[in-house]
This record gives C-alpha cells, sequence and structure tokens, in this order.
C-alpha cells in the first residue's frame, strides 16, 4: 500500500522555513510522504529557503501576475491549486499562518474536501487593519480548518475563545524554533558578499545591531522615522554597526539608501538567505524589528527585540519580558535601544526567562498530529505548558 501524500503549500520565505522542519519530521517518521508545493507568490524566495535545509519545491505552480493585487494573486493560485487537486489528490493539506498563500490553500483545500491543517492557528491581532490583510486571512482559514496548531497556550485560547471545537486544537510551538535552531547551529559561513566582506574585517569588540523593517504599514513616513532612529543610534554609539537587511521593493530600498548611503557602520543587503539571517541573529546584541518571526526566533538566541509596531499578535514575546512594542517614533526608538545599549544587565534581563514560542520539537509534533489526523498515528501530548508564560487573550497595544 503506497504512503498518502500530504501537500505543505507555502508561498513566502517565512512560510518556507517553518514548513521544512515538517517535512524532514514527516519524512523521518515515514507515515505520510510530504509534498513541498511552491505557490507562485514568491517563487525564487521559497526556493532559497528550502535550500538552507537541504530541501526543494516538489511542485511550484505557475502563477502569472500583472498588477499584483492580492485579488489578482488569490484567484491565480486558487485556479492552478483546484488543477493540481484534481487529478492529484492529498490526504491533507498544511498551510501556514496568515498569508494570501495560506487562504489560496485553505479554500482550494475546502473546496475539495480536502483537511486543512493551520499551522501557527490561533495569532491574533484583534485588529482587521493591523496586520494587513493578515489578520483577515487567519481568522477565515481557522473557520475551514480541521485541526489547528497553534504555536502557544494563548493561540489556542483565541481559537477556543472563537468557539473552534477544543478537540480539533493542539499546542505544538513554533516550528521556525526549530528551524532556526537547526540553521543557526551549523554556524555556515555568510553568502551574501557583502557580510562576507563584513565578516572577515569586523571589529570582535562590535556590537551588532539588526534591524528588520518590511511590513508594509512601515513603508513610507514610518521607515523614514526608522531609519533616522538607526542613524542617532550609530552616532551615538561608535561601538555599535547596523545591518539592515532591505525590502525587495524597489521604492523601498531606495527609501533606505537614501537615507543611509554614506553612513559609516551600517551595511544594507538584499534580502538574505536564511542561513545568513539566522547566523546574524545568533550573534546580534539587540534587534529592531517589524517582523513576526524574528519575535519569534529571537528569544532562543537570548537576543531582545524592540517592535517597531503599534500593535503585536504575538503577545507571548510582551508578556515574557523578551520584546517591547516602541512603534515607529523616532525618538522612543532611540530610547528604548539606549536603554538596552548601556546596560548590559537590563538587556540580558529582558530573555532570561527563555523563549515562550517553542521547545525545539514542535516539528514533530505537527508530523505526528497530522497523522493522527488521518488515523495513522495517536495524537502527540500538546507541548508542556511550562514553555510559556502568557495564558490571557488578545493582542496588546
Amino acid at each position: 500500500m503506497s504512503v498518502r501524500e500530504v501537500h505543505l503549500i507555502g508561498g513566502t520565505r517565512p512560510e518556507a522555513v517553518k514548513l521544512a522542519p515538517v517535512a524532514l519530521a514527516m519524512r523521518e517518521a515515514g507515515l505520510v510522504k510530504p509534498i513541498l508545493l511552491a505557490s507562485g507568490q514568491h517563487p525564487a524566495m521559497v526556493t532559497q529557503a528550502l535550500a538552507a535545509f537541504d530541501l526543494e519545491p516538489d511542485i511550484t505552480l505557475q502563477v502569472e501576475r500583472s498588477s499584483g493585487s492580492q485579488a489578482e494573486l488569490l484567484t491565480a493560485m486558487i485556479r492552478e491549486l483546484d488543477e493540481l487537486w484534481s487529478v492529484r489528490t492529498p490526504a491533507a493539506v498544511i498551510v501556514q499562518g496568515d498569508t494570501t498563500t495560506s487562504l489560496a490553500g485553505a479554500l482550494a483545500a475546502f473546496w475539495r474536501r480536502i483537511p486543512v491543517v493551520h499551522l501557527e492557528a490561533g495569532l491574533r491581532s484583534g485588529d482587521l487593519e493591523s496586520p494587513f490583510p493578515e489578520e483577515g486571512n487567519r481568522r477565515l482559514v481557522a473557520q475551514i480548518a480541521s485541526l489547528h496548531l497553534a504555536p502557544t497556550p494563548l493561540a489556542a485560547m483565541n481559537l477556543l475563545d472563537e468557539k473552534i471545537n477544543p478537540a480539533d486544537v493542539l499546542i505544538t510551538g513554533n516550528t521556525v524554533v526549530d528551524a532556526t535552531l537547526a540553521v543557526a547551529g551549523r554556524k555556515l559561513p555568510f553568502e551574501n558578499t557583502l557580510l562576507a566582506a563584513r565578516d572577515e574585517h569586523k571589529n570582535s569588540t562590535g556590537r551588532l545591531v539588526l534591524v528588520t523593517a518590511h511590513r508594509r504599514e512601515s513603508w513610507g513616513e514610518p521607515l523614514d522615522r526608522i531609519l533616522a532612529a538607526v542613524k542617532d543610534l550609530i552616532a551615538r554609539y561608535p561601538d555599535i554597526e547596523v545591518v539592515l537587511p532591505s525590502h525587495p521593493n524597489p521604492a523601498v530600498r531606495a527609501q533606505v539608501d537614501a537615507a543611509l548611503a554614506g553612513v559609516e557602520r551600517v551595511t544594507v543587503t538584499e534580502p538574505l538567505p536564511y542561513p545568513d539571517l539566522a547566523r546574524l541573529l545568533s550573534e546580534a546584541y539587540l534587534v529592531l524589528t517589524d517582523s513576526g518571526g524574528i519575535q519569534e526566533e529571537a528569544p532562543s538566541f537570548k537576543v531582545p527585540a524592540l517592535v517597531l509596531r503599534d500593535v503585536t499578535e504575538r503577545v507571548e514575546s510582551l508578556h515574557a519580558g523578551c520584546a517591547k512594542l516602541v512603534g515607529s517614533d523616532t525618538e522612543t526608538i532611540v530610547m528604548e535601544a539606549s536603554a538596552l545599549l548601556d546596560s548590559r544587565v537590563r538587556r540580558d534581563a529582558m530573555t532570561a526567562g527563555g523563549n515562550p514560542y517553542g521547545d525545539g520539537l514542535a516539528a514533530r509534533r505537527t508530523a505526528q498530529a497530522t497523522a493522527a489526523l488521518l488515523g495513522l498515528a495517536r495524537f502527540p501530548d500538546a507541548m508542556p505548558v511550562s514553555q510559556n508564560t502568557a495564558l490571557t487573550s488578545g493582542a496588546v497595544a
């Protein structure tokens, strides 16, 4: 009897990073056959991210885009997925997080009556406008998923508050913790030429500040304020250096270059391969970020994160103390960063409680839970609650 296929669909780099450990765990268990499916949203970045785990897409959808709108992308992906699954129907489909790819995969599978497993389920900001459109996407996926794999108790409670059947919810931890620990632990040389040159000539006594500002709500004036804060911090602290991987959007890159061109001790790069980003994160003294993934990864390396957003759905890190919301106001960013740059004790205290997002076993739980959904295994035990500190629902603004 042939092993049944489970399709893991991803369209962005974060999705690929979080799905890769699941595919590897499924291969190891041998109960189902994982098929990595690149949706066509960002195919090159998905392929690049999977390569960090010695994986590649098994299937890549050919999605044509002209307007760049969400409606165009969603429609094209659903059409391609429906055609694929009409002739190659998987036993289950795993979608990750809250992207347009996640929504397209969930809808196309639901219409084909294929069970949907939602990885990283239950995140909520409580505000449909922020993050947009992600908050709406993940709420919609929750309505049609058969199995909800929550990264934390708080995420699970959000689902229960929405009347999701408790029997369909499992706390697994976040697979990004599995991914980042595995990749950073390999200590690979930098692929990016600017970082390789920096690594060769860097001052061993300097402190690294990693800055990422990729969300659409950060573009424009908010990004100008963030970049002004970076320049101020560089001027105040001669022992720090900043690495800022820029968004690939040409207008955003131009905005970054205009603000930081010629500023010493600032390295602006193209979007980085995941091993490069994981290594930078493991070496950083401080992170300034609007990224949800980095909020989850940084505590594993005991690196505090100042979150460049006004609201976050990843409130566990706020309750645990390893992250703090600072928004995009220049003075606030400089003040909060300076407090940590001035005091190593204060900085280290932020991450003393460990990572509230996982214990490195989330991928194994996900693989077993998916097999259990198909009647091929028993459901795994949930991640111990002791790994988390937040048990209250709702987002923190």
